[in-house]
């Protein structure tokens, strides 16, 4: 998996600890080392980790070695991007999109 500066890698081991159980609004992109706008999205998360950390968590987690969490909120696409808060999905978005519009999506929701 192409890692994001400053954001965080889960795994089917810790995502209830990481995700679930965080204090934080938790954005989750599902990502793929061979998915092109996954890689797009690197600097982009980056850039949202740095800038909105004492709002959000900004994490990442690998669809193809941890298929349980992948199967279990059916990711069937890459990127994904999940927003929870308080252990529960409050909205998904599919696909690679700028700052200013994934911000906005954001600011919907928290």
């Amino acid at each position: 998996m192409i890692k994001a500066a400053g954001v965080r890698e889960v795994t089917d081991a810790d995502f209830a600890a990481e995700v679930i159980d965080a204090e934080l609004p938790v954005l989750v992109e599902f990502t793929a080392d061979w998915c092109p706008p996954c890689r797009q999205m690197g600097p982009v998360l980056s850039a949202l980790a740095a800038e909105e950390g004492e709002r959000l968590k900004v994490v990442q987690l690998d669809v193809d070695t941890n298929p349980d969490t992948t199967n279990a909120y059916q990711v069937l696409s890459m990127p994904t991007f999940m927003v929870f808060r308080g252990g529960e999905p409050l909205k998904a978005m599919v696909g690679a999109r700028p700052k200013r519009r994934l911000l906005a999506e954001l600011d919907e929701v928290l």
